[in-house]
């Protein structure tokens, strides 16, 4: 109703002949709205779509004050939806080594040792997007395929040296940084994680999951914060994103969100999930709420698990290539529990983080638990963010319990190389990015790319979605592969109902946010190897062109 009210409203006022803030003509708009699923021409005043048509009908809303884009034939679709990534560390990202394309261990040890030579002695080297399971050639010598920090200590004497795995999920360090830390052969493992320790028991510098709390970079400042999240905004703008939902950040980094968004610095609208211990989280949820068009916040992240790349992920039975270990548990699904019933209280969503099987039956558990003691909740939308390897018996729980699958279609083609010797066979097909069987379930799947393990271009996850394809050109249990719209709605339309946000976001409607993402490639019609080289050609917020390509 009220929607509808809305609606009435914008088109009765375009009617007493107010010109639109923008028009978009000539082109291919794909909506993804039932009642108009293609138009040409697309009118949007005060932040907001208040007409779609063709282009002789939009031309009644162009005033001499209208902004006028010719598409030229080009595709325009609502706006892009990261729906799993971590905006800080994106922009974190972006002022450290970027160590993703590094071929082997000697590539990133000669990217330290440049960065050790302009570095001033103590000042922390840091960088991000190591995979050995990636790397062309095993490190020697090594400890379960990862390298030990000798020669890498070697190089930065002086300097302490953090280097983050892509998953996130663990870090490599040198021996300075492991001084500083008083990290030695006498500390113990913690609870969910593991320092890694040669034959003879010394720490190798991989700290894997909980155990990398055990080594701090330097502090952050509010100066630096700022500069993170700059740079967050603008890459996700350049890439046609126009929502980013973030999967984590504590109490500090949200308040400087919100003040950033009040301030007019950030032009990417942000969904956030909350990350604090229990004790922080409950004295606190009424007060961070917030719906907002601009910023949400009404969702906690947990995390149960880790990841499979640095074999962290919390499986049913053990790896294949490491018989002795089924991953970690990294936070006591006891204490989740406590923070499910502070979510059902203050009317947030719970996401719990969970890759392995074991870990996502695990949270299957929780939820539906929590699900029949509360029947009064008949849409909480609890997310598990990531859902990539399942066992057979919990896929259709997913549809069944109403539980989000938020999952980034790049992981898929990213991770294939190392899932099956991870995995094996039998359980990579009858688990592993199983799309399709989610949808088959009656579940919702987002898309994203978990950024900064994966570049945030959804572009890049949208090809991996529909071609599941590898670098060699096999294609990974090609029945799993998404339908080029389903791949689109997984990026829009999903997106926004996996936040509660599909009344206002990720199609294109009279009444809805003017969020347009405007393509350089028709990636729903050409050929499938084309898909990868489409350029975002304008991304809209709010009715108004923040990114240009070509622009300075």
């Amino acid at each position: 109703m009220i929607r509808f009210f809305l609606i009435t409203l914008i088109c009765a006022a375009g009617c007493l002949g107010q010109p639109a803030d923008l028009v978009l003509r000539h082109g291919k708009i794909v909506t993804l709205d039932k009642q108009e699923p293609e138009v040409e021409a697309l009118a949007a005043r005060d932040g907001r779509i208040v007409a779609l048509g063709t282009d002789r009908e939009i031309e009644r809303q162009i005033g001499k004050s209208t902004e006028v884009i010719d598409l030229q034939g080009k595709l325009a679709i609502p706006g892009f939806i990261e729906s799993h990534g971590h905006f800080s560390a994106l922009g974190a990202s972006k002022m450290m080594l970027n160590l993703r394309d590094a071929r082997n261990w000697d590539d990133i040890v000669a990217m330290v040792a440049a960065a050790a030579r302009e570095a001033k002695p103590g000042d922390w080297i840091l960088g991000r997007g190591w995979h050995q399971s990636k790397w062309d050639k095993k490190p020697e010598p090594n400890v379960n395929g990862f390298p030990t920090n000798g020669t890498l200590s070697s190089v930065s004497p002086r300097n302490p040296v953090l280097l983050e795995h892509a998953s996130g999920h663990a870090i490599f360090v040198n021996a300075e940084a492991l001084r500083l830390s008083q990290v030695n052969r006498s500390t113990p493992n913690p609870p969910g994680g593991e320092i890694q320790r040669d034959a003879q028991g010394q720490a190798t510098g991989l700290l894997n999951e909980t155990a990398q709390g055990l080594v701090r970079g330097p502090a952050e400042t509010e100066d630096r914060l700022r500069q993170q999240l700059d740079l967050a905004s603008r890459e996700c703008l350049s890439k046609g994103i126009t929502t980013f939902e973030d999967a984590g950040s504590p109490l500090g980094t949200v308040d400087l969100m919100r003040k950033m968004e009040l301030e007019g610095k950030l032009g990417v609208r942000l969904w956030v999930m909350l990350r604090a211990p229990n004790a922080v989280l409950a004295p606190n949820l009424a007060k961070y709420r917030l719906i907002d068009d601009r910023m949400t916040v009404r969702a906690i992240k947990r995390q149960i698990d880790g990841a499979l790349g640095s074999r962290g992920a919390w499986l049913l039975a053990p790896y294949a290539d490491l018989p002795g270990s089924t991953g970690f548990n990294t936070e006591d699904p006891a204490d989740i529990r406590k923070t499910a019933e502070l979510a059902v209280a203050a009317g947030y969503q719970l996401c719990v983080h969970a890759i392995g099987d074991r870990a996502n039956r695990e949270v299957l558990n929780l939820y539906e638990s929590v699900f029949r003691e509360h029947p009064e909740e008949k849409n909480l939308r609890w997310r598990i963010e990531h859902a990539q390897h399942l066992s057979a018996a919990d896929i259709p729980r997913f549809g069944q319990l109403g539980v989000i699958a938020a999952m980034q279609g790049i992981h898929c083609t990213s991770d294939a190389p190392y899932v099956l010797l991870r995995l094996g066979p039998q359980r990579a097909e009858e688990g592993a990015y199983v799309w399709q069987k989610l949808m088959k379930s009656g579940a919702i799947v987002s898309n994203g790319t978990d950024t900064p393990v994966e570049d945030v271009n959804p572009i890049a996850s949208y090809y991996a979605s529909v071609s599941r394809k590898l670098k060699d050109g096999t294609v990974f249990y090609p029945a799993q592969r998404m339908s080029r719209e389903e791949a689109l709605r997984s990026y829009t339309w999903n997106g926004a109902y996996a936040a509660f946000e599909e009344d206002h976001k990720g199609s294109l409607a009279p009444g809805k946010l003017a969020d347009i993402t405007v393509l350089s490639k028709d990636i729903l019609t050409i050929a499938e190897d084309e898909i990868p080289a489409t350029q975002v050609e304008y991304t809209v917020v709010a009715g108004k062109i923040l990114y240009r390509r070509g622009a300075k």
